[in-house]
């Protein structure tokens, strides 16, 4: 783990040197949890759909000098091939980053018409049996093929997968990442996910640092955050907050998105040049993100490469023979 830093306010200094008060920052809203290991933040560069596209972030991340502790992919287990997921897994351990790959069907691509009324109807849950078992067979298949960790948008899926690790049929070391477009607003439904069995939760991006601070009175659980968020997530920028999301979330994952780009789910080579020129831009953001932390001398306390696990956490029982 990198040294813990105290940073500094960003401007403070010359708006004092002017006489323009900053607010005092209150010990108390700051969270008391860190990752296992002892850091309070790591990085994830999100959605990056294939192996040509992982190979343009490794690229990067090493021109850039951005570690990389996660690497997540939107599009789903199913869009990808058995060579293409190996491809990806072996590249990723070679580097001791952890892969996460989306699990199966999803209600915003399925024949129900309820999601693309206003009301978004039941947004990405797996509807259905099938499309439950859908999810089940992408897990399964991505896990045997070296997967470590799942990408989850419905409850249901959530507690199938965790139950499915009880009872090894997932391996033990399976982390299950609650995606974005489902992520709890609240510190009861926060709870609950990580009682469901999520082992990194993402929350939405327009969570005020208040928010955080109450989340963290209730669960330790990994939050996922973007720092910069896609159109599709409000397309908010918080870079100069990122001090205090990590100071007032901890333990955080700090996702390097991008705004102002149209969105790329479910990939395919007809979108080949745009999300290579993404994952690109992606890495060059977080490399944006790690100058304001240094510069504001925030940059200690990143768990160390290779961390992945989340620590131990809550869980509902499993009530025998369910």
């Amino acid at each position: 783990m990198t040294a813990p830093s105290s940073p500094r306010r960003p401007g403070g200094d010359a708006l004092a040197r002017i006489g323009h008060p900053s607010p005092a920052v209150d010990p108390a809203d700051a969270s008391p949890h860190t990752f296992p290991d002892g850091g309070t933040w790591r990085t994830e560069i999100p959605s990056v759909e294939g192996p040509e596209a992982l190979s343009v972030v490794l690229e990067e991340s090493a021109r850039h000098d951005v570690p990389v502790h996660r690497i997540s992919q939107g599009s789903g287990v199913w869009m990808l091939t058995d060579s293409e997921i190996t491809e990806m897994v072996e590249s990723c351990t070679e580097r001791d980053i952890e892969l996460c790959l989306f699990t199966g069907p999803r209600g915003t691509w399925d024949i129900g018409g309820s999601t693309r009324t206003g009301s978004g109807g039941a947004g990405l849950r797996a509807r259905g049996h099938d499309a439950l078992a859908g999810c089940v067979e992408d897990a399964l298949r991505a896990t045997e093929l070296g997967v470590t960790c799942l990408l989850v948008a419905d409850e249901g899926v959530l507690w199938t997968l965790h139950r499915m690790r009880l009872a090894q049929l997932l391996p033990a070391g399976t982390t299950l990442k609650l995606s974005a477009l489902s992520g709890p607003v609240n510190p009861a439904s926060y709870a609950v996910y990580e009682q469901l069995g999520a082992d990194s939760l993402n929350v939405p991006s327009d969570l005020t640092l208040d928010h955080l601070s109450e989340i963290r009175r209730v669960s330790a659980a990994p939050m996922d955050m973007y720092v910069e968020a896609p159109d599709d997530l409000g397309g908010y920028v918080r870079m100069y907050e990122v001090a205090e999301l990590i100071r007032r979330g901890a333990p955080l994952y700090l996702k390097f998105g991008l705004s102002n780009a149209p969105g790329i789910y479910p990939y395919g080579a007809q979108l080949r040049d745009h999300t290579l020129a993404t994952a690109r831009e992606r890495v060059r953001r977080g490399r944006l993100v790690l100058d304001l932390l240094a510069r504001h001398g925030a940059d200690g306390g990143m768990s160390p490469l290779g961390s992945r696990l989340p620590g131990d956490l809550r869980r509902f029982p499993v009530p025998e023979g369910n």
